[in-house]
């Protein structure tokens, strides 16, 4: 542990040894020196859902292209993660506005969190109506370029049923077969579509896992959402590992960013060969900027860590 004491210290007496050495050495040490590699720079696969910033919404002190300013020079992200709550229309007027915005501020979407329609909602009352939005939004994921739309499963509607129990046979071959006509579009036009750990069955890995194995399509993944498995903590994070090969995008909640740990669990993501991006998720709908702000540079010091050839152990040597 380095003290402040220490530190000046150190810094002192590297200041008299700068100041000793011959100039001649000195243009030697900066010839010998390899230039940094500016091509070598990508930008880090950082972003954060909209709904971080659902209290600013409801409070009408912010919509998506206030949004986007944020990301981009707020933060000084190149994506922009987005929850359908801040979509506030999916006529094509509105949708070529955010497709000019998202081109002038040289934005990407990873990722669109769809609510108010689940798959199993495709089958039954108003079955029409979601269906429908289910498809538009993937018209529109195509017109943005987004890499993955999430469209939750829906719990079973049999009475009292209860997460572990998961769906019916006949609620999950529906669902099974509504996830691969949503696949295959997608898949046919470069992304992907699939369920979160969010809510119902979903949440249990032994659901989950029966569902991606069923489905079995190349247009179909998961957004892991840390810490929403079913389970015990050690249940948990074996869900987490289990899962990561399925994984297209992810949403990181506060709890998470926060645990000593986080390095080690987003690594399950880059050992399985994850390519997607880390992007957090804020619930509180207070003091939004800041506490997004936190998450994100939490994770963003996980990922500068493990480019320096390190473990990522933010908490190491702090004190």
């Amino acid at each position: 542990m380095t003290t402040r004491r220490d530190f000046f210290r150190n810094l002192a007496i590297g200041s008299a040894a700068m100041a000793a050495t011959p100039a001649g050495t000195l243009a030697a040490m900066t010839a010998a020196a390899p230039p940094v590699n500016r091509d070598a720079f990508k930008p880090f696969r950082i972003s954060m859902l909209s709904y971080s910033f659902h209290g600013l919404v409801g409070a009408g002190m912010m919509d998506i292209f206030h949004f986007f300013e944020t990301c981009k020079y707020r933060y000084g992200l190149n994506a922009a993660d987005l929850w359908n709550g801040m979509i506030t229309s999916t006529d094509d007027d509105f949708v070529d506005k955010v497709h000019t915005a998202l081109e002038d501020r040289q934005l990407v979407v990873p990722n669109i969190a769809v609510d108010g329609t689940t798959i199993i909602e495709a089958e039954g009352e108003d079955a029409a109506k979601h269906r429908a939005m289910q498809d538009r939004y993937l018209q529109i994921a195509r017109r943005w370029g987004v890499g993955f739309v999430r469209f939750d499963a829906g719990a079973s509607r049999r009475k009292d049923s209860k997460e572990i129990d998961g769906w019916t046979d006949r609620e999950f071959d529906f669902i099974v077969r509504r996830y691969r006509e949503l696949a295959q579009y997608a898949h046919d036009h470069g992304f992907r579509t699939g369920a979160e750990v969010h809510w119902g069955p979903e949440r249990c890995w032994v659901h989950m896992e029966k569902l991606i194995k069923a489905v079995a399509h190349p247009g179909f993944a998961i957004c892991m959402h840390f810490g929403g498995w079913y389970g015990t903590p050690e249940e948990i994070l074996a869900a987490e590992k289990a899962a990561a090969p399925y994984v297209a995008h992810t949403h990181i909640p506060w709890n998470v960013c926060e645990d000593p740990n986080l390095y080690r669990r987003l690594a399950v993501l880059r050992d399985a060969g994850y390519t997607g991006y880390y992007s957090v998720e804020h619930h509180s709908g207070k003091n939004e900027y800041n506490m997004v702000e936190a998450q994100l540079g939490k994770v963003k010091a996980v990922l500068t860590n493990w480019n320096r050839g390190e473990d990522g152990n933010i908490n190491k040597n702090n004190f």
